[in-house]
């Protein structure tokens, strides 16, 4: 049997429970002084229930580095055990297209662009703010592009999907995404945005769209329930910078990770899905 289609099955049968179960991790209500810094954390939480999965994959990765071109057969059973994880993973990549293929039209303003953002923001939205409003909403729609948060949102959006059913892993989601908007306020202000100002063009932007905002972009406005929060610490004392996140040698411990993920897989790999393979026959 073709190397990739059992490549594909053993993804889906063990990266698809350890996404699913990963679906169950809870969600902590942290607090820091910093919006940046609690959009940092949250940005984190995000991704540590997801490890398990990622090395999962990185071990099969080197399996199939190592694997001839025609591997075992996969037993019937395994292809029908597959089935439920590639429904739920169709369906997510299917909300990640359509998400892209929203329309733009109702956005009052926004950073859109997954590779190369950009910030738009409607006339009909511009011309209902003065010069000092219209400048806030530049330097927050900005701060988003200058972060790639479009994509990031993007992303997230996808590996909750990954995690359907479990309602924990939108809410992280959800929770990330409203420290976001707090975050890219905060850095507004840093940059010599009043807060005033800025919580002025987010009540007129909300009063102007009235859905939700565009799965795609990281737009001006936000949900309900996150408004009277941002409105809050908008027109409270701007806090000190954020601790600095020593983000490069997070990335690093997980390059590393997955990179002795694939290279145990590569040693040890064959005999494991073997026996696998010919314990489902």
């Amino acid at each position: 049997m073709s190397r990739e289609i059992v490549f594909t099955v053993l993804v889906l049968l063990v990266a698809g429970p350890l996404l699913a179960t990963a679906g169950i991790w809870p969600v902590q209500r942290d607090v820091h002084p910093s919006a940046r810094g609690l959009e940092r954390s949250r940005w984190l939480r995000l991704w540590v229930p997801m490890t398990p999965g990622a090395l999962a994959v990185g071990a099969l990765l080197g399996w199939a580095l190592a694997e001839p071109e025609e591997a075992e057969p996969v037993p019937a059973i395994l292809f029908l055990a597959a089935v439920p994880f590639a429904a739920i993973w169709l369906r997510a990549a299917a909300r990640a297209v359509r998400s892209l293929l929203c329309p733009r039209s109702e956005i009052p303003a926004a950073s859109i662009g997954l590779l190369r953002p950009r910030v738009i923001i409607s006339q009909r939205f511009e011309r209902a703010l003065d010069p000092a409003t219209l400048r806030a909403v530049r330097e927050h729609e900005e701060a988003h592009a200058r972060h790639r948060d479009p994509l990031r949102i993007w992303l997230a959006q996808l590996a909750a999907d990954l995690q359907w059913p479990w309602p924990t892993a939108r809410e992280r989601f959800r929770s990330w995404h409203r420290a976001l908007e707090l975050a890219r306020d905060e850095e507004a202000r840093a940059r010599g945005v009043n807060g005033a100002d800025l919580a002025g063009a987010i009540i007129a932007a909300a009063r102007l769209n009235s859905q939700h905002p565009w799965p795609a972009g990281a737009t001006i406005s936000g949900d309900a329930a996150a408004l009277r929060e941002r409105i809050i610490r908008l027109l409270a004392p701007l806090p000190g910078p954020p601790e600095s996140p020593r983000r490069r040698i997070r990335l690093v411990a997980r390059l590393a990770g997955l990179a002795a993920a694939v290279v145990l897989g590569d040693a040890f790999g064959e005999p494991i899905v073997r026996a696998l393979l010919l314990a489902a026959s």
